[in-house]
Parts: structure tokens; sequence; C-alpha cells
């Protein structure tokens, strides 16, 4: 006989919660911003033709629709409304004091729906910035270390490198509050665009930084011709990899010269300009000099022809007289034939 009576008990709390119990399904939870605005609104739309509608904030009442009559607390007369049709309480210029659970009960005929919710206040993030790169960064000499602040309520810290997360790793460390990151010895593909986004349920807000890794000088390399003629013009340009742009100096013959650009420029050659040209490249960061290999200059007499001009006019002229041969040739055979 137990079991009956148990059965029955449990629809009969069945059907009492139909009537009165938790009907109308929030959301768990609602987040708002100082100063902005939160619309409390059913997961489903509310049975039509309440008899009587009131919002609560937890105990105090805020609003209420009966007969058609709206009544609203003078403590939230100017912040909050009521949309008839959907049962949605919508408050504005919201603050801290708001948070809290919010009860719904409406009542209708065949009984009454209940609902609650609850709305977490935050603080708006705001004044973010990335900070901490006092001294350039000089590849696998330095350690980059930058730290993410701001105000407001922050709950969690992102980061990113030109838009793509930014993950732990053997070089890239984070704090226990996520808010610095320790990147080192750095290289040069840390260069770029780091973001840091800080956020809480209800805004967020994101500060960038772009980071220099500076390197060099590498693959310093002098071009140019290595024979000319006399009274001919020539240049030398100078070459290399370098973060920030390095800047060049010139040696001929071991000596140095007052050039200090990345061309050497010798607007009428003489013999006294054959010999050997350096370059050397110098990053004013990374404090280094390297020099070029040695390029060597040769300036021939001879109407200004180089060893390069001459092997072309020599292979003209035998091409010439061969085509001369075979034409005399071709002519002679021809005679005799007639």
């Amino acid at each position: 006989m137990m079991l009956p009576y148990c059965l029955y008990l449990t629809l009969w709390m069945l059907w009492i919660g139909q009537c009165i119990g938790q009907d109308l399904l929030f959301p768990n939870s609602f987040n708002g911003a100082v100063g902005g605005s939160v619309e409390f609104a059913l997961g489903s739309a509310p049975p039509s033709n309440p008899v009587e509608v009131n919002w609560n904030f937890g105990v105090p009442f805020i609003l209420g629709l009966k007969d058609g009559v709206l009544d609203i607390q003078p403590a939230y007369q100017d912040r909050a409304t009521l949309d008839t049709t959907t049962l949605t309480l919508k408050l504005i210029n919201l603050r801290f004091n708001d948070t809290g659970t919010y009860k719904l009960s409406v009542t209708y005929k065949e009984g009454i729906y209940n609902g609650q919710t609850s709305l977490v206040v935050y603080e708006n993030v705001s004044d973010t910035k990335l900070t901490g790169l006092g001294k350039p960064l000089i590849e696998t000499k330095s350690i980059a270390n930058i730290t993410c602040d701001g105000n407001g309520n922050i709950t969690s810290v992102q980061w990113a490198k030109d838009n793509n997360p930014l993950n732990p790793s053997d070089r890239v460390f984070f704090s226990s509050d996520n808010k610095s990151v320790s990147i080192g010895p750095v290289i040069r593909s840390d260069s770029g665009e780091y973001q840091c986004t800080l956020a809480n349920p209800a805004s967020s807000e994101t500060a960038k930084l772009n980071v220099i890794i500076n390197y060099g000088p590498e693959n310093v390399l002098i071009d140019g011709m290595s024979e000319v003629g006399l009274g001919q013009k020539v240049s030398l340009s100078c070459s290399a990899t370098s973060v920030p742009s390095a800047s060049f100096t010139w040696k001929f013959n071991g000596i140095d010269t007052s050039v200090n650009t990345e061309t050497f420029t010798i607007d009428k050659t003489n013999l006294t300009h054959s010999g050997d040209y350096t370059c050397t490249a110098r990053n004013n960061v990374t404090n280094q000099n390297v020099d070029s290999q040695s390029h060597s200059l040769v300036v021939k007499e001879g109407g200004g022809l180089t060893t390069g001009a001459i092997v072309g006019i020599v292979i003209g002229v035998l091409v010439a007289v061969g085509c001369i041969c075979g034409l005399i040739v071709y002519l002679t055979k021809t005679k005799k034939i007639c």
C-alpha cells in the first residue's frame, strides 16, 4: 500500500508545481555594465492575458501590471520598463547595487507562475595598456617583458600576436594572473604586433603594442662591375640584412675613404682606381660592424673596352669572317657549275 501512496503524493506535488512552481524559465544569469542596460527576457513566450504581473528585486517591489495599469516603484521610475506582451523587464543606467536576484510572478485564472534569475553588474573595462619595453630588444641577447593593465572588473586576460593566440612555449612564459608575459631570448620572428584583451562578461578592451627585434648586420655584399674601361663611370653598391637599416663606410686597398653611403661612385675612372674595395655595414642599435668580402676592380686601357667587350668583338669578327668565306665558296662553286 505504501507504493501507491508515494506515487499519488508525487503526482500531487508535480501538479502543485505546475500551478505555483518555477514555470517561467530564464537564463541562469544576466550580466550588465555600469551605466548600461539589461533586459530580463523569458526563454519562451509566456501565456497571454495575465491577471496580474509583478517584478521584484529580491523582496523589494520594482513594478507591477494589473487590469492594464502599470505601477512602477518611484526608485525605478526613470530606469524600469515592462514589455506587456513578453513580460520582459528592462533596466537602464545600471548600478553596482543592481546586482542580485530578480523574481517574476504572473497570475493567471488557472494559477500562479513564478520565475527568477540573477544579474551581476560589472564595472566597464577601461584604460587598457601594454607597458614594459624600455630598451631596444636585440636578437639572442634581450628578454621582452610586457605587462597588460587596465581599470574595471577584470575576469579574463587574453594575449595574441599578429591576431593569432599567443601560447606558452620554451621561450614564452606568462605570470600566474596572466597579465604579464616574458619572451626570451628574443629572435627576429618575435617582431610584430602584440595584443592584450582585458574582459569581463559585460565589456572588453584591447591594447596593442608593436615590438621590434633588432638584429644584424648580416650578408654584407658588394655588387658592381669587376672590370671597367678607362674614363668610364662605375658604381659599386653595398647591401646588408639589418634591423634597423645599416649604415655604410668604404675602404679602398685597406684605407678608409670619405664615402659613407651604400653606393660608391667613380664618375671617371683612371688607372689609380684599380684595386680592392671593401664595404663595412654598421647597426647602430646592436653596435655590430660587419665587413664585406673584398671586391676587386680593374681599370683597363684600350679604348675603354673591358675583357667581356673584347671577347664579344673577337667573336663577332670571327663570325663575320666565317660568313664571308662561306659566301666566297658558294659563289665560286656557283660560277663553276654555270
